[in-house]
């Protein structure tokens, strides 16, 4: 178990840059020093095990090597530390389509992957910014078969099976393992999902890496994992709700993570849960977390791990300020409970919950 020094306080995360076939060569406004690159950066990734604290108690460390032996006071009481960290966040800058895809659930990725701990991969997406028009596709049309989409996948045609969704900024999108999606060109997205990285395209547009050759197709894996029936995943209606001076705006919570967002321009307070660890991700804005004995600035595209026994803290903003709060909830029906305390009905909150 690592040693820590009290007090326990928000920690940041030094973020990795990861170049894609699809991605851009410059990652304004949130990473404005990033222009005129040599490869096309296609993802960010926040939380990442390759990750390092930037300060606090960790840091130089990578976050997969703390995570295993991370205190209670950090990871949470409730904290399952005999398997990867549980989040990984990423932002997700497209210049061109990404592949027509699917990820597997958790009992197929352990079959079929022999790294210890493998996981499947449920995600979501909110909006950052997106240009008129840009969309995503996601889970099949109704009425498609397996046949008709393998014969769609033959024919070049792909996207004719699938719901195509137009983004607006703030939009959030829920893509549940096993359902068939793509991202378009035109927007900066934020994914939060399972700590996996294991994909199977189906079909990427005839493209050729720099060597010149296809990227690879995992076509009967992908069949082995997608949901052909009841489509779950696809735009999220959230709940909105006022709270002092934050506004505060509910969209997922399923098994693997809740989400919120935060938008404040006045001083507010918080608490953390000796459950388990917040991780948090700015958006817009430059403030400071303030706790017991401790300030710590934050600005922009940044990411936060918030320990759970931090407790009561404040958050003082300088500037309007806007983030992304998620963790790994105790049930889904933590959710439900929060917003039915605050008279939320039940019609509103059960669109949230994904059990």
């Amino acid at each position: 178990m690592i040693a820590t020094p009290a007090p326990v306080r928000p920690a940041r995360l030094e973020p990795i840059f990861v170049p894609r076939i699809w991605g851009v060569r410059q990652l304004g406004p949130l990473f404005p020093e990033k222009t005129g690159l040599a490869d096309p950066i296609g993802e960010v990734w926040l939380s990442g095990n390759e990750c390092r604290f930037a300060d606090g108690p960790f840091a130089g460390k990578r976050l997969g090597e703390v995570w295993p032996e991370m205190p209670p006071e950090w990871a949470g009481l409730r904290a399952i530390q005999n398997a990867p960290f549980p989040l990984l966040v990423k932002f997700i800058f497209p210049e061109d389509k990404l592949s027509v895809q699917v990820h597997p659930g958790d009992d197929y990725a352990r079959r079929q992957v022999s790294n210890a701990g493998s996981v499947g991969k449920t995600e979501m997406w909110y909006a950052v910014s997106a240009k008129p028009d840009a969309s995503v596709l996601v889970g099949f049309k109704p009425g498609v078969t397996s046949n008709d989409f393998r014969r769609s996948i033959a024919q070049g045609k792909a996207e004719d099976c699938l719901e195509r969704i137009i983004v607006h900024p703030g939009d959030v999108i829920f893509v549940p393992a096993g359902t068939v999606h793509t991202i378009g060109p035109g927007m900066v997205l934020c994914e939060i999902q399972q700590n996996s990285d294991i994909t199977y395209r189906v079909y990427d547009y005839g493209r050729l890496t720099a060597e010149g050759k296809p990227r690879d197709l995992h076509i009967e894996k992908a069949f082995d994992v997608i949901h052909f029936r009841e489509q779950s995943g696809g735009k999220v209606e959230p709940v909105r709700i006022e709270r002092g001076p934050v506004t505060e705006t509910y969209f997922v919570a399923c098994r693997y993570f809740a989400t919120e967002k935060w938008e404040f321009s006045e001083r507010i307070a918080a608490a953390t849960s000796s459950d388990h660890f917040d991780l948090m991700i700015i958006l817009e804005g430059r403030g400071n977390f303030e706790s017991t004995g401790a300030v710590t600035a934050y600005a922009p595209a940044q990411a936060w791990l918030v320990p759970a026994a931090l407790g009561a803290y404040q958050i003082a903003p300088a500037s309007r300020t806007v983030l992304l709060r998620t963790y790994v909830p105790k049930s889904v029906q933590d959710l439900a409970q929060r917003l039915a305390d605050q008279h939320v009905p039940e019609s509103a909150w059960s669109r949230l919950v994904y059990p």
